[in-house]
């Protein structure tokens, strides 16, 4: 089995959705969950918070510096991630999109590289 990371992306300038709609995508996303643990394809996932309150830490010889904000200039940013076991890529592509339905946005998957070579 390969282990597959969902990532959710969002736009954190798009307008919040209203109240009811993210309490609807809370519990999609709850019943989602239930979902994969109940199918043994659950290995961990979790929401973020915004990116403007991220740190990124750049360590290059031997000297540490952090700054604010994302790493990414982009128009979209992680909002959170499952990841997940699967037997293949179509079976991950499968709970992909039930996991976009669940939380109404779009999900990308990329499966992690082998670890082999250990």
């Amino acid at each position: 089995m390969t282990h597959y990371l969902l990532a959710v992306h969002h736009s954190p300038d798009a307008p919040p959705p209203p109240p009811e709609q993210m309490q609807t995508a809370f519990r999609q996303v709850d019943a989602f969950n239930s979902e994969l643990k109940a199918a043994g394809a659950w290995v961990f996932g979790g929401g973020l918070h915004p990116p403007d309150i991220a740190t990124v830490v750049r360590a290059t010889d031997g000297e540490t510096i952090t700054t604010d904000g994302p790493f990414a200039e982009t128009k979209e940013q992680l909002g959170g991630f499952w990841i997940i076991t699967a037997p293949d890529l179509d079976a991950a592509l499968a709970w992909a999109a039930k996991g976009s339905a669940a939380c109404m946005g779009p999900v990308e998957v990329r499966p992690f590289q082998d670890d082999t070579e250990s």
